[in-house]
């Protein structure tokens, strides 16, 4: 029998892609930032009803197949082999809504304007050079882009030929 010299309290997964037995010693299971990423995203996300994960290692020929048979289902990876090792239905995400390609265009030439008009405004207040009648300006501008964007959707939800 072998015995191990580490408690076992203080085991800690290992990271994915690392072969060696060495225990690490911070915990790598779970939702948590990165220290690549330290806005702490994951600890303010919503908390998801998977919280675990499973790694194994497979040749890419393997993974290939994987990948495909994933593909060829219409399923992501992880969802097919959810359903392979559970048995369950996976769920059916609702498709996305078709829009319109002119209508995604002239929403994003006006999404441009605003985050323009945002930046002006973030770096005028930062110098501190906005005074009242720039920001008149600038919200006579915005209720133009929001009218604007009102008539662009308005012309989209119109039956064709009306």
């Amino acid at each position: 029998m072998v015995t191990s010299n580490i408690k076992q309290s203080e085991q800690r997964a290992r990271r994915p892609g690392s072969r060696s037995s060495t225990v690490e010693p911070g915990p790598c299971e779970g939702r948590q930032a990165s220290p690549s990423n330290p806005n702490r995203t994951a600890q303010g996300a919503v908390p998801s009803e998977k919280q675990e994960a499973v790694f194994f290692y497979c040749s890419s020929e393997e993974k290939a197949l994987i990948r495909q048979a994933a593909a060829d289902r219409g399923m992501s990876m992880s969802a097919m082999l959810r359903q392979l090792a559970t048995g369950a239905a996976p769920k059916r995400r609702k498709p996305a809504p078709r829009v319109d390609p002119a209508l995604v265009l002239a929403v994003s030439r006006y999404g441009g304007n605003l985050n323009q008009i945002a930046r002006w405004i973030n770096t005028a207040t930062r110098a501190g050079r906005a005074r009242e009648v720039e920001a008149l300006r600038v919200a006579a501008a915005l209720v133009g882009i929001e009218r604007r964007l009102a008539e662009i959707i308005a012309q989209h939800r119109r039956p064709p030929g009306c």
